[in-house]
């Protein structure tokens, strides 16, 4: 199966790379829903395209807007760009945009997005004829209704599904929330993700308010748990899906490498599945839940809860070690004395360096490192690579 990573700059494009995807997806300035991102100039597109296809990877950019008829005008010459940077695929939403674009940019490939809703073999087929690649299914499809629809379709169009995630708690991620809350329409890129704001319920009559809270029944307010589905990846592969789909364009480059390399290790077969698992433990997350792949038994259970993670992002390394150094740009402090721990796409993943030794940009021996982004060099006994990344255990907050 495919290993789709998100990217919403190209650090993290390149990050994704690293740690092992196959494919990633990522947006221009124009038509994507994710406006808060980074995102992509045009002559940032040709560069990721190039890019990936010099190391053996695809690119898709999303297009999934709800297009207004004004959308048209511009459509043309930003599709004549993204054919001219040979994008591998489209992730487009609207109807009347795949109509158009399949007419008129026949050799522009089509990924319907999720965001259609697709959930039966009829609604699959018409994007079918009109000559569709790949559909991303709709989230709230379980996991036998993924394998009926595969076999009904046989191999007339490939299946996308998200693995790992946040999840919007409105249909297919259709929501007017933020719309409604602050006029930022979440259909054409520019989400506020009001879900996650904490909310009170008040009766009509009375001016006390009480917090929405979780009992034994579940929670009800807005904010969704993530999807995790590690533990399932061969489930997903029987019922027919070939591209798993990882979320995430505005989260960080740790969270990107994180995931990307436990399901990558997972798909090739890594034998620590614990590792895996705890892995994903370590980046920014809320808790994890199966969503509707398996029923009512194990539904998208939403809380309140704030993202937690059991490890911190320290450094990145930017050049490859060598002679017992490495060079690495800090994220977060560290200094002498403390234990970090290797991300790494080979074989140094999880092993630990204890820090002797730092120096500065100027030479200077230092003891502490406090200025993000700064290059220093450090002790270092493995042959770590440029991407690799260095990470301390997450002190528990003292209360």
């Amino acid at each position: 199966m495919e290993l789709l990573a998100p990217a919403g700059n190209f650090e993290k494009l390149v990050t994704a790379v690293h740690f092992g995807a196959d494919a990633v997806y990522f947006a221009g300035k124009k038509f994507g829903l994710r406006a808060f991102a980074g995102n992509f100039e045009n002559e940032e597109i040709y560069k990721a395209m190039d890019y990936l296809h010099k190391n053996g990877k695809k690119g898709y950019i999303t297009l999934n807007i709800v297009a207004n008829d004004n959308d048209f005008n511009e459509l043309d010459e930003y599709l004549e760009i993204l054919e001219k940077a040979k994008v591998d695929a489209l992730i487009v939403n609207d109807i009347g945009l795949v109509s158009y674009i399949s007419k008129k940019f026949p050799n522009l490939d089509i990924h319907v997005s999720t965001q259609a809703n697709i959930n039966n073999s009829y609604a699959a087929d018409v994007f079918v004829k009109m000559g569709a690649k790949r559909i991303v299914l709709a989230r709230e499809l379980n996991i036998n209704q993924i394998k009926k629809l595969h076999e009904k379709l046989g191999d007339k169009i490939e299946l996308e599904s998200f693995v790992h995630g946040a999840m919007c708690i409105s249909y297919s991620g259709r929501c007017l929330l933020s719309n409604y809350l602050t006029g930022r329409d979440s259909n054409r890129g520019a989400c506020v993700q009001a879900c996650r704001w904490k909310y009170f319920i008040r009766e009509e009559s009375r001016n006390d308010e009480l917090e929405m809270q979780e009992d034994e029944r579940g929670t009800y307010i807005l904010n969704s748990k993530d999807l995790c589905l590690i533990d399932h990846l061969k489930e997903l592969e029987d019922a027919g899906i070939t591209s798993l789909k990882i979320e995430g364009r505005m989260k960080s480059d740790y969270y990107v490498a994180s995931v990307v390399n436990a399901y990558r290790r997972a798909l090739d077969g890594y034998k620590d599945f614990k590792a895996l698992r705890d892995e994903l433990e370590k980046t920014s997350h809320r808790r994890y839940t199966t969503g509707f792949y398996f029923g009512a038994d194990d539904k998208e259970y939403i809380e309140d809860s704030m993202p937690v993670q059991t490890y911190i992002f320290t450094a990145k390394v930017v050049e490859d070690a060598k002679d017992g150094h490495v060079k690495v740009e800090m994220r977060n402090r560290f200094k002498k004395g403390d234990k970090l721990e290797i991300l790494s796409a080979d074989e140094n993943f999880l092993k630990q360096i204890e820090i002797t030794e730092i120096t500065n940009s100027k030479g200077e021996k230092i003891d502490d490192v406090k200025r993000v982004q700064e290059i220093v060099e450090i002790n270092c006994p493995y042959l770590l690579k440029v991407g690799d990344i260095l990470r301390v255990e997450k002190k528990e907050e003292q209360g």
